[in-house]
């Protein structure tokens, strides 16, 4: 069956992956270059372009998937992405992407990257009391990104040479890939003291720039305004100014009594959402968290035991046992639990899925394709969804549907590398190499490793009794792929001859 993405897709995912790869000629251009920079206060006129930005975003991100700093669990990942995406909604650049992710660490933090990428720990979402005060945070760090004050603090301080400019890139790609988001902070920093000594971190106006503008978009998303200065004041509570003691957000993000009050004096001014109700996901999906990042040593029936004594047990913790005893290998108990509240609740898909995972692995496979079925009809197109009922068709063996439900998921909706990936897998189980090859390409592409995704297409096309649709289709990309390979190793040598061979690029 000759399935394939969309056109707009393809050509999106391509300029995506290749623009990752290009970040090496825009070092290139930065360390050879001398110039009078415009006025800080024209963002059209920094440095860094907006493109650029998203450059270098999208191979940070790279590096962070590589040290295994993101989350890859769908189900996480769609919840944070759907309130960042209302958050994003309500800014005015209308043609900058955002894209929000969890991140492994159990620190209180979140961090904005250049480009639209935007990370939040997963400790910050336990740290939480209610979606608001989540959605504030995410709030702040994408205003930090709306009023591009990364791109001004590089500009600012390599007036007299852009090779600083090209220092700090580094530093934050060896930063992200040394420690996560904490570390690309520190990486800025260093790299600047090393020209300037003087710290890169955000001022104290932009932060109250970040928490003004931030605000606006968290109260037009239809979340409490006073999220923001709420999260504020309880961690300044919880854990005082005692140094020691203090969470890498605060000091990131210093609080003062101060701030805190022209934050609430500030959210005072909106209107407050009447009646205003958290998403059943916020409460799951900290329990989630909490079940997929504890230890192994963690008593997690101790713990989710202890709370559910109560007489009415609240949906979040019944659903965190259930995940346990799920993760700690016992199916049979979790599918127990699951059936009445899926019977009871069954517009929640992260229900839905949960159980059908459970009566795979307790050998109820029948069951849970059927639990899989019923729920991609209630919920068509749900990428968590889909991507648990393809999992569970390939260990039933049913590797083809698998394949075709991946392909008709990723055909209408923009998958991420990750899913990119498993439809390789899926392919490869359903016998149908070539196309495994040709969506590892796209892997490849979708994370800016562009000689790999070379790599891949010419195995897919060295398979035998590909049809004409897949050579042409497999064949065309590849040529994309290496049009823009010498493109960019045309520019850098012209770039490279008019520096008298001396700019040469660091960056890998």
């Amino acid at each position: 069956m000759d399935m394939h993405f969309s056109p707009q897709i393809l050509r999106r995912r391509l300029t995506l992956g290749l623009s990752a790869f290009a970040l090496a000629a825009l070092t290139t251009l930065a360390v050879g270059q001398e110039t009078d920079l415009p006025d800080i206060g024209n963002p059209a006129g920094t440095i860094i372009s907006i493109d650029d930005e998203y450059r270098i975003g999208l191979m940070i991100m790279r590096e962070l998937r590589d040290e295994n700093l993101v989350i890859e669990d769908p189900e996480v990942d769609e919840y944070v992405q759907s309130i960042g995406s209302r958050i994003a909604a309500q800014t005015p650049d209308g043609n900058r992407q955002f894209h929000y992710f969890p991140v492994s660490d159990p620190a209180i933090n979140a961090f904005a990257l250049p480009g639209g990428f935007i990370g939040v720990n997963y400790g910050t979402i336990l740290a939480s009391d209610n979606e608001s005060e989540l959605a504030g945070v995410l709030a702040h760090e994408t205003a930090h990104v709306v009023q591009r004050h990364i791109a001004r603090a590089i500009q600012a301080q390599s007036r007299q040479s852009l090779t600083t400019a090209a220092a700090i890139l580094a530093a934050i790609l060896i930063g992200a890939a040394g420690g996560g988001g904490q570390a690309v902070e520190g990486g800025i920093a260093a790299a600047e003291g090393m020209a300037i000594q003087q710290q890169i971190n955000f001022t104290r106006g932009e932060e109250y720039e970040a928490d003004r503008v931030g605000m606006g978009f968290l109260a037009r998303a239809g979340f409490d305004p006073r999220g923001m200065p709420d999260f504020f004041e309880i961690l300044s509570r919880r854990y005082g100014f005692t140094e020691a003691r203090i969470p890498k957000f605060l000091m990131d993000h210093p609080v003062t009594s101060d701030r805190i009050a022209e934050a609430r004096g500030r959210a005072a001014q909106y209107e407050r959402p009447k009646k205003l109700v958290d998403s059943a996901s916020y409460a799951l999906i900290r329990e989630r968290l909490r079940v997929l990042m504890a230890s192994q040593d963690t008593d997690l029936k101790a713990y989710y035991g202890k709370r559910l004594e109560t007489r009415y047990p609240p949906l979040s913790d019944q659903y965190g046992q259930a995940l346990a005893l799920l993760q700690r290998g016992h199916p049979t108990e979790a599918v127990e639990i699951l059936e009445p509240l899926v019977a009871q609740h069954e517009g929640i898909i992260l229900l839905h899925s949960a159980l059908g995972q459970a009566q795979v692995a307790s050998g109820q496979i029948h069951d849970g394709l059927t639990t899989f079925e019923h729920a991609e009809s209630l919920f068509p197109r749900n990428v968590p969804l889909t991507i648990r009922y393809s999992e569970a068709l390939m260990k039933a063996g049913q590797a083809k549907l698998a394949h075709t439900l991946l392909l008709d998921l990723f055909n209408n909706v923009e998958p991420t590398p990750a899913e990119i990936r498993m439809t390789a897998l899926a392919a490869s189980a359903a016998g149908d190499t070539g196309d495994a090859y040709y969506y590892m390409g796209e892997y490849h592409i979708s994370s800016g490793n562009l000689p790999l995704a070379s790599q891949q297409l010419q195995l897919a096309l060295a398979e035998p009794n590909l049809t004409v649709v897949q050579r042409e289709r497999f064949q065309a990309r590849l040529d994309e792929v290496r049009d823009f390979l010498a493109s960019e190793r045309r520019a850098q040598r012209e770039q490279e001859a008019s520096n008298g061979g001396g700019g040469r690029s660091h960056m890998h």
